[in-house]
This record gives C-alpha cells, sequence and structure tokens, in this order.
C-alpha cells in the first residue's frame, strides 16, 4: 500500500528550528523535496532532491527566503526525505508538503504527503 506520511510540524517561536521528515512506503521515489503553502499564497517549492542528492528547484521557488536557512537531504536506503529549518521566522508559517515523483513507465507520477503545520510565534 503506497503511503506519504510527514511528520515534524509544530509550533516554534522566532530563531527556532524543526526538522520534517517524510518516510514513503509502497513506492521508490525518483526526485523528493519539499513545497510549503501559507494561508491566502500558492504551494510554492522549498528544495528538491534528486536520487544521487542533486539538489534543485522548480518555478515556484522560494527564493532567497530560505536561503541559508533551510536544508533539505535524503536517506535513500529509507527512502525518507528531510528539511531542516533553522532560524525561522513568522513568514515561514505554513502547511509543509513532502513531494515524491516516479516514472515506471516513461509518464512521471507524482506523490504528495498530507501536509504538516509549521508555525512560528512568539
Amino acid at each position: 500500500q503506497l503511503q506519504v506520511v510527514e511528520s515534524g510540524g509544530n509550533l516554534v517561536p522566532p530563531g527556532g528550528s524543526l526538522r520534517l521528515s517524510c518516510t514513503a512506503s509502497g513506492v521508490i521515489f525518483n526526485d523528493m523535496g519539499w513545497y510549503r503553502q501559507a494561508p491566502g499564497k500558492q504551494r510554492e517549492v522549498i528544495k528538491l532532491i534528486g536520487p544521487t542528492g542533486k539538489i534543485f528547484t522548480g518555478p515556484s521557488f522560494t527564493g532567497d527566503s530560505v536561503r541559508g536557512r533551510f536544508t533539505v537531504s535524503r536517506d535513500n536506503a529509507k527512502n525518507t526525505v528531510y528539511l531542516q529549518m533553522d532560524n525561522l521566522q513568522t513568514e515561514d508559517t505554513a502547511v509543509y508538503y513532502c513531494y515524491g515523483d516516479d516514472s515506471p513507465d516513461g509518464r512521471v507520477n507524482q506523490y504528495w504527503g498530507q501536509g504538516t503545520q509549521v508555525t512560528v510565534s512568539s
């Protein structure tokens, strides 16, 4: 059974840190990564990571807002992707979604986690 399960969202004060995790079962992902969606805004990509560890972004990239603060990594043996978030700011408040894809027959299939809430507030 295919599952994409996220964890790690929480309420933290400004300047705090969180580590999000996302584990997939029933599917082996090619690219994995994280998106986020703040209230009233479109979903935007944070960072994606390929199977060899190459980091890349997409057309809706968050840009410089997370540069130097957010780090994505993956453990292929565990089929898990992580997002380490440091020096969190109030504008980072959003629902964070795990993303993964595969292409067993040449067509790309996209998968999403259920979302985990990150709230940055004093």
